[in-house]
């Protein structure tokens, strides 16, 4: 154990560095220099970088929020668009969903009271489903009030039954 200690001891250190050969001693002296500036540009410059723009987008998604907020009540409280020129609901319907590629899934659809279509779709993929929906509430002003999605088996296809009213 005393061997041990001794080596671990600054005149141990000392000893070992004055048995290593000049060229050795060199190498030994340019790595000990130079170990602190890599841990400095290695580790700590990169890790700071990465915490001030993890701060900044923190701060930017904060004035972001604000800004949401601030305007959501004059979103909430304008009206809704309005439907395509007085278009009825199963032709803006109709139209939309041959322009999304889901016209052939289209099985069915009647009347649900005033200003309301009940449609059913088989085997649609549901990625153009959801973005169709999206998409008649955004240009249209067409809710959705309902719907129940079912897996038709195969991976992405489902089956709808939607409840949609203009307006």
């Amino acid at each position: 154990m005393k061997l041990a200690a001794d080596s671990l001891s600054l005149d141990g250190v000392q000893r070992w560095f004055a048995a290593l050969a000049e060229r050795e001693r060199r190498i030994v002296t340019v790595g000990a220099a130079l170990a602190p500036v890599l841990l400095i540009l290695g580790v700590l410059l990169p890790l700071d970088r990465s915490v001030a723009q993890a701060h900044e987008r923190l701060l930017k998604k904060r004035s972001d929020l604000a800004w949401m907020q601030g305007v959501a009540p004059e979103l909430a409280a304008s009206p809704q668009p309005p439907s395509a020129a007085g278009e009825s609901l199963l032709v803006i319907v109709d139209r939309s969903a041959r322009e999304s590629g889901l016209a052939g899934t289209l099985a069915g659809s009647e009347p649900a009271g005033p200003g309301g279509l009940s449609l059913r779709l088989q085997k649609a993929p549901f990625d153009a489903l959801i973005a169709w929906l999206a998409r008649l509430a955004q240009q249209n002003g067409i809710r959705v009030d309902s719907a129940t999605i079912d897996s038709a088996g195969a991976p992405g296809l489902v089956n709808a039954a939607v409840l949609l009213h203009a307006g």
